[in-house]
């Protein structure tokens, strides 16, 4: 098979090209990984090559021991992905004990995957984990309304879930568990990288103040639809508190009759 004509690569460039079209993507801004499934691996195996120059991740993620990974590269820029996907992306193959990647595709000029592989290679593996293996997607984008909230908003999951739950009637169940917020990190950094990490065991979003937003997903739709969702509400929260604020909002007990009729359960501590 055609590597470009597989259905996963074909949903990931499509997944980077809605991204850039959104104004997500500045510059080379952004990065997005894909676990790919044994069936989809074996289906392209014969365009696989590998270099065998192992390269250290910076974190151990054993429980990826042998997994493939479509990701973005390093320094590329995502509107470029459509125009040469093979120059822009990479699938990678993790080594027996979870410590290094080898590039077996793409990246056919030159170059290394994500700056934030790190990060997403070990919320990968505990995203992994708690989905007893559902969740495939990490996606990181700068979302420039949510990066504005962190610069006026209280850098707590509490303040950020519960204002972005009020901003429309289906996010209190799109993103029912909440939202994770961290302080200003340096990106790329093991520090992040645990820290995101940390709050993913919890949460499938997690703000990054001044930066962005990092979330996971089972499919590339999942994580796209999550990360349209969030920025969206953070949109709508700009626009009240641009007319001068809340005049009347979604009550706590208009939140809970939503989960009941979704067969949801919202956390206690973003309702009070």
């Amino acid at each position: 098979m055609d590597i470009l004509k597989a259905d996963f690569i074909k949903g990931f460039i499509r997944l980077t090209e809605d991204g850039f079209q959104k104004g997500w993507h500045e510059r080379n801004g952004g990065n997005l990984s894909y676990r790919i499934s044994i069936e989809e691996i074996d289906s392209v195996k014969e365009n696989l090559k590998g270099n065998h120059q192992w390269t250290r991740i910076g974190v151990a993620v054993p429980e990826l021991a042998g997994e493939y990974f479509l990701v973005t590269g390093s320094g590329k820029y995502m509107r470029n992905v459509i125009l040469a996907p093979q120059d822009n992306i990479a699938i990678i193959k993790i080594d027996d004990q979870g410590l290094k990647y080898d590039v077996v595709w793409g990246l056919k000029n030159g170059g290394v995957p994500t700056s934030e592989l790190s990060t997403h290679l070990a919320n990968h593996s505990i995203k992994k984990q708690l989905s007893k293996g559902k969740n495939r997607v990490i996606y990181h984008a700068h979302t420039p309304n949510l990066m504005a909230l962190t610069f006026v908003l209280p850098l707590e999951d509490k303040v950020f879930t519960r204002e972005l739950w009020e901003m429309a009637t289906e996010n209190s169940i799109v993103f029912h568990q909440g939202i994770g917020v961290l302080p200003w990190m340096i990106a790329g950094s093991a520090d992040i990288a645990e820290a995101t990490a940390s709050l993913m065991k919890k949460y499938d979003a997690v703000v990054w103040a001044y930066h962005g937003l990092f979330v996971a997903g089972n499919s590339l739709d999942e994580a796209f639809g999550l990360m349209d969702t969030i920025e969206k509400a953070a949109e709508i929260y700009s626009r009240v508190m641009s007319m001068g604020g809340k005049k009347h909002t979604i009550t706590k007990e208009n939140l809970l009759n939503l989960a009941e009729s979704f067969s949801r359960k919202l956390p206690t501590e973003f309702l009070d």
